[in-house]
């Protein structure tokens, strides 16, 4: 599932001004960027991680100085748990390769796209950070009802989240996805066509901010058909380590740090006093989104704030049961894997692993800052 939107640069500077949409990597991850990725010290850890508003909580803790992402200096809550992290800024496929090939020690991935590399390194789910809800849609011109939409061509990304969203919701309402062409287009190309009124182009399916700027564009003439509501809870934004990790001197440290982190942004975000001075911090990081804009984002992409809703997710049997097998024969009936990994929940030996107790150490000691 691909959650970058830095491909937009590459279409130029009239695309990126119309979609509002901005880079904000430090010129220091510019190596990091063109593949010159290099590994933490020994004694350091490593996070990739990519924009996306859940994601990008780890940059607004670095200029929180929860943690200094620079290898040899910690951030107050390194102090705490007595280690160094180092955040890497990078693409979401680059995060992706530099998890899998190990040279990262923990990544933020989807449900959907942990399944590859958890088939070469066993991973362990540590904490979800978000889920879609309403932040994937099906947006469309001149199209009234699904059943208009049969036999019409969808464009977007092919074996993503985009995808997945397009086909589940499809069966959620009753049809068969394959009366419904979807086509490969990159999103942001999708979204300008759209709004650039191109012939032909009544059917995209994005994400945000591809979303909120065509419906803005096109005003009354576009809507959102269905969206990723039909599937609460099946698009899910994780942070992962490595099993190898967890065995090192100070991995466990390392996880809960992480975990104490996130917690501890979201804590902000609550806050009457620091809330919309850190969802701006957010939107800088997120695609250079104003505070009203995020205000729509973070309710389309639902943040699992507390410890206690993300041991919730982790433990719902339906997420263990029916969600997570669908997001794997999907992976595997689109050829996005070749084999299926082995899934566990809690203690166990499995390729991927949901482990909720680093967030219950968080939760049972109250670590969580305000």
């Amino acid at each position: 599932m691909k959650r970058h939107i830095s491909i937009v640069l590459g279409l130029g500077l009239a695309l990126a001004l119309a979609l509002q949409i901005g880079c904000s990597i430090d010129r220091s991850d510019q190596a990091v960027r063109s593949g010159g990725i290099s590994t933490a010290s020994k004694g350091a850890f490593m996070l990739a991680w990519s924009e996306y508003p859940s994601w990008s909580v780890f940059g607004v803790a670095h200029e929180n100085g929860l943690i200094d992402k620079a290898e040899g200096k910690r951030g107050t809550l390194e102090e705490k748990w007595g280690i160094d992290i180092v955040t890497k800024q990078l693409d979401y496929d680059a995060c992706i390769s530099a998890y899998g090939s190990s040279t990262a020690d923990a990544v933020c991935i989807t449900n959907m796209d942990i399944l590859a590399p958890a088939g070469g390194r066993n991973s362990v789910v540590i904490l979800p950070t978000s889920t879609s809800d309403g932040a994937d849609a099906c947006i469309v011109t001149g199209i009234d009802t699904v059943d208009a939409l049969k036999g019409q061509k969808s464009y977007g990304l092919e074996k993503s989240v985009s995808q997945y969203m397009f086909e589940r919701s499809l069966e959620e309402l009753g049809q068969n996805p394959a009366d419904f062409p979807f086509r490969q287009m990159d999103p942001a190309a999708a979204a300008t066509a759209m709004q650039g009124k191109q012939a032909n182009i009544n059917s995209i399916v994005v994400w945000n901010p591809f979303v909120m700027q065509t419906l803005r564009t096109r005003g009354d003439e576009a809507k959102v058909l269905f969206d990723s509501t039909k599937i609460p809870e099946e698009i899910i934004d994780m942070v992962v380590v490595g099993d190898d990790v967890l065995q090192r001197p100070d991995g466990q440290s390392f996880a809960h740090c992480i975990v104490e982190v996130f917690y501890a942004v979201n804590r902000m975000l609550e806050s009457p006093t620091q809330g919309d001075k850190t969802l701006v911090a957010l939107g800088e990081k997120f695609s250079n989104l104003g505070l009203e804009d995020m205000k729509v984002v973070v309710q389309q992409t639902k943040f699992y704030e507390t410890p206690e809703a993300g041991i919730e997710l982790f433990s719902n049997s339906e997420f263990q049961l029916a969600i997570m097998p669908k997001v794997v024969d999907f992976c595997a009936s689109h050829g996005i894997i070749e084999n299926k990994p082995s899934i566990a929940f809690g203690t166990g030996e499995a390729q991927l692993r949901f482990d909720s107790s680093y967030m219950n150490k968080i939760a049972d000691v109250s670590q969580v800052v305000d």
